[in-house]
């Protein structure tokens, strides 16, 4: 099995999201990246089984998380916060998560990004 069988092709491709089920993390290390753009959107329906699979994962993808945060696309941002950002430990992380709360751009803000944020670090 190669890693690009382990990307699901479209929003309800669950064949693909069961054979990930079964990986290891080194197995899918290398397509995190492209696993974390099916939770841009939580309402699509695999994106709540990716998320729950890379729950256990989270700190060796925290730095793809951080990269998410420091990025343009607020809607992302503010699923990353609602499905990792209570479960983080990972300072840079937490940092940025601190400075959306506090210091959100006027997106973050409009996005309700700033919010999830506040409720995170309270």
């Amino acid at each position: 099995m190669t890693t690009e069988t382990l990307i699901p092709k479209d929003k309800f491709d669950y064949e693909t999201v069961d054979r990930l089920k079964s990986c290891s993390y080194d197995q899918i290390e290398s397509i995190i990246p492209e696993l974390l753009e099916w939770l841009q959107d939580m309402n699509w329906p695999i994106s709540q089984p990716i998320a729950e699979y890379l729950l256990p994962f989270f700190e060796k993808i925290a730095p793809e998380i951080l990269k998410i945060l420091q990025g343009k696309d607020e809607v992302w941002k503010y699923w990353m916060l609602v499905t990792f950002g209570k479960i983080t430990k990972d300072k840079l992380v937490l940092e940025e998560i601190n400075r959306i709360a506090k210091n959100p751009t006027q997106e973050e803000a409009d996005n309700e990004v700033s919010e999830i944020a506040n409720e995170i670090i309270n």
